[in-house]
């Protein structure tokens, strides 16, 4: 889980939203590992967890993995959570808890539904609060930099309307 907090970091820094994810194989080897790109590639399903499932597949030449563990910061949205129980990912394992999007038991329990093929064993809350902080931090500094460009709007405003 501290590779794929290293790699929300970065994601942060880029301006994407802070989730990184590693895929490791059974003999405890990184397969895969990325954070979101939905920004940099302008695509809404550039989430990190889809990027490693595409390269490990690749990688592997597989696209059952198993064998393999997924470890995520945030716990997967329905999309992420439906490619995860596709792939046939051994275990997933993610830091924050998502109650309004999560897919993994959040929200919804994609990975765990009985109607399914595959489920894939969760385990939650590793490395919760680190995980957690650096998504607060991210949407703290946004919503900080959105009020910021509002007062510098309305400041440029009330300048032209009293020039006026």
């Amino acid at each position: 889980m501290g590779r794929a907090l290293e790699l929300a970091h970065s994601a942060a820094l880029a301006g994407e939203v802070p989730v990184g994810a590693v895929l490791i194989n059974g003999d405890g080897l990184e397969v895969a590992a990325a954070s979101n790109l939905v920004e940099a590639r302008k695509d809404g399903t550039a989430h990190a967890e889809l990027l490693v499932l595409q390269e490990a597949s690749r990688k592997l030449g597989l696209w059952r993995l198993t064998d393999c563990t997924l470890y995520v910061t945030k716990e997967p949205c329905a999309m992420c959570a439906g490619a995860i129980v596709n792939c046939r990912v051994g275990a997933l394992i993610f830091g924050a808890s998502d109650p309004r999007m999560g897919a993994a038991g959040g929200a919804l329990d994609v990975t765990g539904f009985p109607g399914m093929l595959h489920r894939t064993p969760v385990r939650k809350g590793v490395l919760e609060e680190e995980c957690a902080a650096v998504l607060r931090e991210f949407f703290r500094n946004r919503r900080n930099a959105v009020a910021e460009r509002s007062v510098d709007a309305g400041e440029c405003k009330s300048e032209v309307d009293s020039a006026g």
